[in-house]
């Protein structure tokens, strides 16, 4: 029977990822902090079993994600055999966790801590921690180390490639304020006052890593904004 004040209350929670982290808790299931959802409207957890759900800390979860504690297949056995059979299986997620899009969990799958798993993914199978895994169905395609690795040496080129079809999209130069996460490339120890206050978000990118980065970043692979961004205008991608 359709329950109108619960369907209210499931819609209200699901405004955004604090008040549905909260409403989640309230159902027992086990989430820790720093954890985010980012449009918890597409979100889907299986709330009917809270005690088979627990969520570590710093997860963050995409759109249209779903984690499933059970299925009906005894619909089907129902129908043929005149029997009924249980299905459920417990999820775990670990700590520091990210979820590409359309991510869904199937029961009885434990993922580790320092995972990554890509777009798209069905997870029909425990995935260790520190690794990268991505497909239908899931399936573990690197180490993290392998992946950090891959993306150190990808990363200045992409940066080069973006500034390019920024400028040829608007016109004009990138101000530092309106590129996010290129900030690595020219912000260190010394300089990272000035472009705090024009506005660059150093802070709230790095988060809890804010400061053991400043220490390990006396220097940065360029002297300034103005330096870097002639160099990706050069369209070079090697480094310098």
């Amino acid at each position: 029977m359709f329950n109108l004040l619960s369907f209210v209350k499931r819609k209200l929670a699901k405004r955004n990822s604090s008040s549905y982290i909260n409403y989640l808790r309230r159902k027992k299931i086990i989430i820790g902090d720093r954890c985010v959802f980012r449009d918890p409207k597409t979100t889907c957890i299986d709330i009917q079993r809270p005690e088979l759900i627990s969520i570590g800390n710093n997860v963050d979860m995409n759109r249209n994600f779903t984690i499933m504690t059970h299925d009906w297949c005894s619909m089907v056995f129902r129908a043929k055999f005149k029997d009924l059979l249980n299905s459920t299986g417990k999820v775990s997620i670990g700590n520091n966790v990210y979820f590409g899009t359309n991510v869904t969990i199937l029961k009885g799958v434990s993922i580790g801590n320092n995972c990554i798993i890509g777009a798209g993914s069905v997870v029909t199978k425990s995935i260790p921690s520190n690794m990268v895994a991505v497909g239908v169905p899931c399936r573990v395609v690197c180490s993290l180390d392998e992946y950090y690795k891959k993306r150190k040496e990808n990363a200045l080129g992409e940066a080069v490639e973006r500034i390019g079809c920024f400028i040829e999209r608007f016109g004009r130069d990138p101000k530092p304020s309106e590129l996010r996460e290129e900030f690595i490339y020219y912000v260190n120890k010394k300089n990272v006052s000035y472009y705090e206050s024009v506005d660059v978000p150093i802070r709230e990118q790095l988060a809890e890593a804010y400061s053991n980065w400043l220490e390990s970043h006396n220097d940065s692979q360029f002297d300034d904004f103005e330096s870097f961004l002639a160099f990706c205008k050069k369209g070079k991608t090697h480094e310098v």
